[in-house]
C-alpha cells in the first residue's frame, strides 16, 4: 500500500482531537489546518475577534514567497461567504484595484469586509502606502455599504491589524 494512500489523521469526535496515522510533513499539517479552518467558517460560525481573522489569515497566506493581496467577504452576521485571493504581486508588492474588490463585494452581496495581505519579508509592519490604499479601499466600499472591519497585514506568524491599531 502506498504512503499516500494511507489516512494522515485519525479524527476522535467525541474529544476533538486527531492522532497521525503516519510520518506527517510541514505541508500535510497545514493542508489539515487550513481544511479545518475553512470548514469552520464556511458560512457558519461568524469571525469574532481580530485574533480569529488573523489566525485564520495566517493559515492562508503566511507560506507564500510573493505578496498576496485578499478580502474576507462577510455578510452582515460577520459570517465568511468567501476568501478571495484578488492580486499578486511579487516579494515586495502587489497592485491592487479598488473598484474589482468593490465588483467582488457587489458579487458576493457582502455586508463587510476584512482585508489582507501578507508581507514576505516575515514583517507585518504596514507602509504608508498600506495605508493609503486601506483609506481608498474604505471610501470605495463605502459607496456601496460595505463595511471595512480591519486589514491584517501578515508576515510569517505574525498579523497587524489596523483595527487594532486605530487605523481603520
Amino acid at each position: 500500500m502506498a504512503i499516500n494512500s494511507i489516512p494522515a489523521f485519525q479524527a476522535n469526535d467525541l474529544t476533538g482531537t486527531y492522532t497521525a496515522l503516519r510520518e506527517l510533513s510541514p505541508a500535510d499539517i497545514l493542508d489539515k489546518a487550513k481544511a479545518l479552518l475553512a470548514a469552520r467558517f464556511d458560512r457558519g460560525e461568524p469571525l469574532s475577534s481580530p485574533k480569529e481573522s488573523a489566525d485564520y489569515l495566517v493559515s492562508q497566506l503566511a507560506h507564500l514567497e510573493h505578496e498576496v493581496f485578499s478580502v474576507l467577504f462577510l455578510d452582515n452576521r460577520h459570517r465568511v461567504i468567501s476568501f478571495d485571493q484578488m492580486f499578486a504581486g511579487t516579494i515586495d508588492g502587489a497592485s491592487v484595484h479598488p473598484r474589482e474588490v468593490v465588483k467582488r463585494a457587489l458579487q458576493h452581496n457582502a455586508a463587510a469586509v476584512i482585508l489582507a495581505h501578507n508581507h514576505p519579508s516575515g514583517i507585518p509592519e504596514p507602509s504608508r502606502a498600506d495605508q493609503l490604499l486601506t483609506r481608498r479601499l474604505v471610501d470605495a466600499l463605502a459607496l456601496v455599504d460595505v463595511r471595512v472591519l480591519d486589514h491584517i497585514v501578515v508576515g510569517g506568524a505574525e498579523t497587524v491589524s489596523f483595527a487594532d491599531r486605530g487605523l481603520i
